[in-house]
């Protein structure tokens, strides 16, 4: 709980900072230089650290990355995560590349949520967005994780003028026949990834141009701490989703806690505050001393992030060493 009474009940752990795709809004052209990987969570640093908060209250678990997927021993994080009582759900942002090999093993180890991220469903464009190749591995995915029974399949976009507006109802349409919900996101400011308001296409914006086409679209009721406003076409089996950070901020009801690869808390996405829980724990801090570190630091966490023009100003990490 922080000092404005928002109860923190979600987590999400980087398990790597390295990604096999070089997506342009989230990591620097030239890479990044990557933490030693000494200085890296250990599985168990990260079991451990996973107990302890669910202890005192997460119910959720996201990993995340770099790309989450490309760690060797994700299946078995996910089956020790699956053990801790009071987690009741174990969820993973991927870029699917590798998701159609690894999905049946991580669904049996526990994993009952995805999100996977798609910002075109154009073939080259895909290519141009994520300076690689792989198109096709990622569709692949995402009809895997539906025939795997994983309702609904989250597929975050995020919105660049210039880029894929044009494509906002085509993936409107990605939800016909399909347990999808499409998730378009606001392009957000981070190091290295040359944000201008410009490229920002609002939701609002969004809404306009998907209810001139299916103006019976419906508005979908939402869970209070959810960072997304919901909406379907009648008679599609998805829906789809906005998640409005940069126009109409959530952090009133905001619920989540991350951890970064390299072991520190980092209390706002937009923040640039950390506290090393890596060198507490390694350094011998028993349990009680780190409830009252991680306690401190929510305690500390501001009513709101800085709003989207200070925010492009603030010196962060890149997208890629947060962990989404």
């Amino acid at each position: 709980m922080d000092s404005f009474g928002r109860q923190h009940n979600y987590l999400r752990i980087s398990l790597t900072e390295k990604c096999n795709l070089r997506c342009q809004y989230c990591m620097p052209e030239e890479g990044v230089q990557l933490t030693p990987k000494s200085e890296l969570l250990t599985t168990q640093e990260i079991i451990t650290l996973a107990r302890l908060f669910v202890k005192e209250g997460v119910d959720k678990i996201r990993l995340t990355g770099g790309e989450p997927l490309i760690r060797p021993d994700v299946v078995d994080i996910v089956g020790e995560l699956y053990k801790l009582e009071g987690l009741k759900t174990i969820a993973v942002t991927t870029n699917g590349i590798n998701l159609t090999r690894l999905l049946p093993r991580l669904k049996e180890a526990g994993l009952n949520a995805i999100n996977i991220s798609l910002d075109t469903l154009v073939p080259a464009k895909f290519e141009f967005i994520v300076r690689r190749k792989g198109f096709h591995k990622v569709m692949e995915g995402i009809h895997k994780a539906t025939e795997l029974g994983y309702h609904p399949v989250k597929v975050n976009c995020v919105v660049m003028r210039g880029f894929n507006e044009d494509e906002v109802l085509d993936f409107v349409g990605f939800t016909k026949d399909l347990p999808l919900d499409v998730r378009f996101i606001e392009y957000m400011p981070f190091d290295g990834n040359k944000w201008n308001f410009k490229k920002m296409v609002s939701y609002k914006e969004m809404l306009d141009t998907i209810k001139q086409r299916w103006p019976e679209l419906e508005k979908l009721p939402c869970e209070t701490s959810s960072t997304a406003k919901s909406y379907k076409v009648p008679h599609f089996q998805g829906q789809i989703s906005f998640i409005t950070s940069m126009s109409e901020h959530f952090c009133g009801s905001c619920n989540r806690l991350r951890i970064t690869a390299d072991g520190n808390l980092k209390v706002c996405l937009f923040g640039n505050s950390e506290v090393s829980l890596r060198d507490h724990l390694r350094s011998g801090a028993s349990e009680e001393e780190l409830i009252q570190i991680i306690g401190a630091a929510v305690g500390r966490k501001k009513k709101q992030h800085a709003g989207m023009f200070n925010i492009s100003r603030m010196k962060n990490r890149p997208m890629v060493l947060i962990g989404g």
